[in-house]
């Protein structure tokens, strides 16, 4: 499958300017099974790059703009009553995708957020009692405006606690400012990309990330990161255990994204930002990746 990857990422080049990095950090969310929080600020390619992904592996895509006025119903669908048959039928909402994008959830109210909730952990949705799966694979790519902003909902804990990553796209260079002006002159739309892998082959993928082998060193390794977290005088909440599988899985699947079977100590150490940063919250208004890198500059593997 290591030409499918090379060709997946160079399907999404096409469209996405300089950000190598993020096209990385969001197919190892969707390779772990997991979902992706992108937090930054407007217009720097964050719904562009959930729609390349989408139509990259010919997956479903639902698009959820969040504003305080959307209902747990417009997200996950609702019974209504059909007078000819005189009976109930389940009109699905747009969480029933592939790839679902849920596009400023922090101007969603609490309520409407945490009608992601089971989706997200459980790949399915109760409504009046019946449970109903989302097609598979499911991947959830939020975006969020900075929380100083006006009129936003912070996402609770145990919502940010979903996201297997979280990262920021940050401003182009001026180099690919630059580039992005000469592509819209004569250049790949996403609406233009071609499919270069199947949804079958994704599961397949995420099949295969399971199997990459972690050492008892390095599990130890994660292990202790975790720990530090919740003890760290400078740390209110430290990473739940749901952080400690998500970091090892995240890790799984870049050691499959760099070709090997297995994960060395550098996966986890590139990882251990995005994927426990937003998962503590720090004290005193520290910074929570400045704490996160002094953790792995202090603790060392067994």
């Amino acid at each position: 499958m290591r030409e499918k990857i090379t060709t997946l990422k160079k399907n999404l080049a096409q469209t996405i300017v300089g950000k190598e990095d993020a096209i990385t950090l969001v197919l190892v969310a969707l390779l772990s099974n997991g979902h992706a929080l992108l937090e930054d600020v407007p217009g720097v390619g964050k719904t562009l790059l959930a729609k390349s992904l989408a139509r990259s592996i010919n997956g479903k895509f639902q698009r959820i703009q969040c504003t305080p006025d959307l209902l747990p119903s417009d997200v996950t669908g609702t019974n209504i009553w059909n007078p000819n048959t005189r009976e109930f039928e389940f009109l699905a909402g747009p969480a029933f995708a592939n790839i679902l994008l849920t596009d400023e959830i922090n101007r969603a109210t609490p309520r409407t957020q945490s009608s992601l909730l089971e989706v997200m952990e459980e790949k399915q949705i109760t409504i009046d009692g019946v449970a109903r799966f989302v097609p598979s694979p499911f991947f959830v790519i939020a975006t969020q405006n900075p929380v100083e902003y006006q009129g936003t909902f912070p996402l609770p804990e145990a919502q940010m606690d979903r996201f297997t990553i979280s990262f920021s796209l940050g401003y182009p260079s001026f180099e690919e400012e630059v580039q992005m002006l000469e592509r819209q002159l004569d250049s790949t739309t996403v609406n233009e990309l071609s499919p270069c892998i199947s949804l079958e082959e994704v599961k397949e993928l995420q099949t295969q990330v399971a199997q990459v082998k972690v050492s008892s060193e390095l599990q130890k390794y994660i292990v202790n990161l975790v720990s530090a977290s919740r003890s760290d005088d400078e740390i209110t909440l430290g990473v739940s255990p749901r952080g400690t599988i998500a970091l090892q899985k995240a890790s799984q699947s870049l050691a499959y994204l760099e070709g090997r079977d297995y994960v060395i100590p550098d996966d986890i150490k590139y990882l251990a930002p995005s994927v426990l940063c937003h998962r503590l919250i720090p004290s005193g208004g520290r910074n929570a990746r400045v704490i996160v890198t002094r953790l792995l500059n202090t603790i060392e593997i067994e």
